[in-house]
């Protein structure tokens, strides 16, 4: 019997942040630090390291770009894989959401995010990738 080599895409895990601050939702993003979309506004998030499973990579991406440190449960969104969402390649990306029902604690740019900012849900800016999908699907989600 011969192994065969089948094509791996490069995964993700990506989280959405929400929060009620007063009456209204907020949603957390990073200004993204380097290309692609250097400068853009993006979902906390990055790649998997070997043999960690995503819902970790999302935690961990979360805390290294934000600060943010949640042991709140974390929903799984979906599954992201279509051709030409990244530019880099084929990119799976694995998507939580997670609500906070109080203000989170201060949060900062840090690692590859430039900086980290919470937006009202009606005001969120363009975002980089398929983000705004991923958001939109999380607030379906959440009610």
């Amino acid at each position: 019997m011969t192994e065969t080599e089948y094509p791996k895409p490069a995964m993700s895990g990506d989280t959405v942040v929400v929060r009620r601050h007063g009456r209204a939702r907020e949603v957390l993003l990073i200004r993204r630090g380097r290309e692609p979309f250097a400068n853009a506004w993006a979902l906390p998030g990055g790649f998997l390291e070997p043999f960690e499973r995503p819902e970790d990579a999302a935690r961990r991406e979360l805390a290294e770009e934000t600060g943010l440190r949640l042991h709140a449960p974390f929903t799984l969104v979906g599954v992201y894989g279509e051709a030409g969402r990244d530019p880099r390649g084929w990119t799976v990306s694995v998507s939580y959401v997670v609500l906070l029902e109080h203000d989170a604690p201060t949060v900062t740019g840090g690692d590859d995010a430039a900086e980290a900012r919470w937006f009202p849900i009606g005001e969120l800016p363009p975002l980089a990738f398929d983000h705004d999908r991923i958001v939109s699907d999380a607030l379906v989600l959440l009610g």
